[in-house]
């Protein structure tokens, strides 16, 4: 019986795809067609030898968004599963027609590579389940890689098996950037939990991040362990920014506001009133989280000495380029004691973990005459806090700072040094 369509997903080498389609002759009695979702720009082809099978159709990617493609597809697809291969991978020799099953109560067969880096993917997948439960869109994520290893983490467990060594790869590139997306990527593999740990709210304000705030919405929601608040508020953007946010507001967990533009310190100032939680943690609209933020940043936080206000770690820093995101390399955090260290600080000291009654206390972000506190509102606060709260460093790197064009700081022509005099 004919019941899988193969979708062949995003290939960037004739040979490996050629290797692809050789693997699944075995399952030759249960292909009733196979797709070949190309991005723009590529034009691989079916040499002769697998002109004979069955359907095969050639999709382009639409405004170089694949997942967005193929969820628009799967809508008329009518096979009983969906097998996905990508990029490098082709079937295990060992698998063939009868051995490749799921059990009548799972949705989703995973697998992986039986490599160091372990990352799960979804081989087969019910087609019914797929149509209900959608790729998310590349603008919702840090990567292309990322895109099957989130979905999957969003599958509960128990409609979920999972086998080792169904698939091969041909050789990648093992570059430091391909092996620190594959650290972070991994991450989407951690089981959920929920700690009994102090509660954790997430503030964001966004001001003409159209290109990169879902993508900070979505990692703050594909959690190992969930933030109890998202509440992020629009300064007034000009683009198309604040109607995609609005999309993720369901007015419990998360909520979208908006204000008139009047700056990020005003704009985070006017988001206190609505946190109920125990820390703040403080995330730029064109940053993103690792999947595991929340539950490290909360065993951090259940330790924590009542005296400290502030907690922090490490910075994952990434060059935004046409395509996927650059590794620039990892800027390591320092204990930070006074206002001299503060101010001395080689990078913005980040993450920031606020404990919630501190900032408040103060009356949250300062708004200072300096660029009427449209500036580094962060060492502003820091700024604030430090004279009469401690702060505290730990190893640890759930944060990726997005460096880009875009930049408020980076386009404003106001110097540092400046901001250092008016704080004097």
């Amino acid at each position: 019986m004919k019941d899988i369509t193969v979708i062949l997903f995003c290939y960037s080498n004739q040979n490996v795809l050629d290797k692809a389609l050789q693997s699944l002759r075995n399952l030759a009695p249960r292909v009733k067609s196979v797709m070949i979702l190309q991005k723009p720009g590529m034009s691989l082809q079916i040499i002769h030898e697998y002109e004979e099978m069955d359907q095969i159709e050639y999709l382009n990617a639409e405004s170089n968004d694949a997942a967005e493609t193929l969820n628009n597809r799967i809508n008329f697809i009518n096979s009983d599963y969906i097998l996905f291969l990508r990029d490098q991978d082709y079937l295990s020799p060992s698998i063939d027609a009868e051995s490749l099953n799921l059990p009548p109560e799972k949705k989703v067969l995973a697998t992986s590579c039986n490599k160091q880096t372990v990352i799960q993917h979804p081989l087969l997948v019910r087609t019914s389940y797929l149509k209900k439960h959608p790729l998310l869109p590349g603008s919702q994520l840090p990567f292309e890689e990322a895109l099957f290893p989130a979905w999957l983490s969003a599958v509960d467990h128990s409609i979920k098996s999972f086998r080792e060594e169904l698939i091969r790869q041909s050789r990648k590139n093992s570059s430091a950037n391909q092996k620190r997306r594959e650290e972070m990527i991994q991450k989407y593999n951690l089981e959920k939990v929920n700690l009994n740990a102090p509660s954790l709210s997430v503030i964001m304000a966004n001001y003409n991040m159209e290109k990169y705030a879902d993508t900070a919405i979505a990692s703050c929601l594909l959690q190992s362990e969930q933030p109890e608040q998202i509440l992020v508020m629009d300064d007034g953007s000009t683009d198309a920014s604040y109607q995609q946010l609005q999309q993720w507001h369901d007015g419990e967990q998360v909520k979208i506001f908006r204000k008139q533009n009047e700056g990020k310190a005003k704009a985070l100032n006017s988001l206190l009133p609505h946190v109920t939680s125990e820390f703040i943690l403080e995330l730029d609209a064109d940053d993103w989280l690792d999947p595991d933020a929340v539950s490290t940043i909360k065993e951090q936080l259940l330790h924590l000495p009542k005296d400290i206000s502030v907690l922090y770690g490490n910075l994952r820093k990434w060059k935004q380029s046409e395509g996927d995101p650059l590794f620039k390399g990892v800027a390591k955090g320092k204990d930070v004691s006074t206002k001299k260290g503060l101010l001395s600080y080689r990078f913005p000291l980040g993450p920031r973990i606020y404990r919630t009654t501190s900032l408040k206390k103060i009356g949250g972000f300062p708004v200072i005459a300096f660029e009427d506190g449209r500036l580094y509102e962060d060492v502003s606060v820091l700024n604030q806090l430090i004279n009469n709260h401690g702060f505290k460093y730990h190893d640890f790197t759930v944060y990726n700072v997005r460096e880009h064009q875009e930049s408020i700081t980076k386009n404003n022509p106001s110097s540092w040094n400046d901001f250092l005099k008016m704080l004097k």
